[in-house]
């Protein structure tokens, strides 16, 4: 289920810190990954036969994306164009504590999103850090802690 961003927002608001739950029990797992992911595949095989590259990504980005489907905080709005969102996610010393949970959940949506036109951007953003950053700074908003 994917959620316009009026519909979206006043979702998001209305989650309990249960609802959230299966999104921060990934956290730990996330802490103790130490590859997200590989490439794989490119040139030819033994028959000739060009093989294209192809990102492999663990098991925990699986998890993720099905959890962001399943809660639903995949938002539907141009994220593409959303110039605010790429400045924040291509600063790495930006405060995530800065920005509402509906936010957070707009960039979540953008980089998921961006997977499925730039392979491998989803496993990018786990290897950076950048999922986890979001990740930690949603569970204190949720739980009403700052850093």
């Amino acid at each position: 289920m994917v959620m316009n961003d009026k519909s979206g927002k006043e979702k998001i608001e209305a989650f309990t810190p249960r609802d959230w739950q299966p999104l921060f029990a990934l956290i730990p797992e996330i802490e103790g990954t130490s590859t997200f992911g590989e490439w794989k595949g490119g040139g030819k095989d033994q028959e000739g036969v060009i093989q294209f590259p192809y990102c492999n990504s663990e098991p925990i980005v699986s998890r993720f994306l099905e959890v962001v489907y399943d809660l639903p905080v995949i938002i539907d709005f141009n994220w593409g164009a959303w110039d605010e969102g790429r400045k924040m996610t291509d600063d790495e010393g930006f405060d995530f504590d800065s920005v509402d949970l509906f936010t957070k959940c707009k960039l979540i949506t953008a980089i998921a999103r961006s997977d499925r036109f730039c392979e491998g951007a989803l496993v990018s953003a786990f290897k950076s850090g950048l999922i986890l950053k979001i990740l930690k700074s949603m569970e204190r908003e949720v739980h009403g802690r700052r850093h």
